[in-house]
C-alpha cells in the first residue's frame, strides 16, 4: 500500500501504524505520531492505515 511518511512515499507491507513502526525500524522508539494531521498516541497505534494516509512521525531532540 502506498502511504506517505514525513512528505515521502512508499510502499507498505503493513496495514496499521504499529506495523509501519516495526517496518520502518521504530519498533520500541520513543516517537510522536499523527496520521493525517492527527495526533495518535503509542497506546492506539493499532490503527488501521489506507492507502494515500499521511504519517508523520517525530522523533524527541534534547539541546538549547
Amino acid at each position: 500500500m502506498k502511504i506517505r511518511i514525513n512528505g515521502e512515499e512508499i510502499e507498505a507491507r503493513g496495514q496499521t501504524l504499529a506495523a509501519i513502526l516495526e517496518e520502518l525500524g521504530y519498533g520500541e522508539a520513543k516517537v510522536a505520531t499523527a496520521v493525517n494531521e492527527t495526533f495518535v498516541p503509542a497506546t492506539a497505534r493499532g490503527v488501521t492505515l489506507s492507502p494515500g494516509d499521511r504519517i508523520e512521525i517525530v522523533a524527541p531532540r534534547q539541546g538549547g
